[in-house]
């Protein structure tokens, strides 16, 4: 996983995609797209996201 990358995580129990924008050690900071708020950033644990396991390289 890198900046740049797209993944999916959870959210509100849906599956959403987004954008890595910053990647920390343990967690990870993503731009999604919601209907009313573009851009939105989410942060989240990298444990809790898809493609998690693999660590920064």
């Amino acid at each position: 996983m890198k900046v740049g990358d797209k993944i999916k995580f959870d959210f509100a129990g849906k599956k959403k995609e987004g954008t890595v924008s910053k990647l920390f050690d343990n967690s990870v900071y993503l731009k999604v797209d919601f209907e009313k708020d573009k851009q939105k950033t989410v942060k989240r644990k990298l444990n809790q996201v898809d493609g998690g396991k693999s660590k920064k390289k």
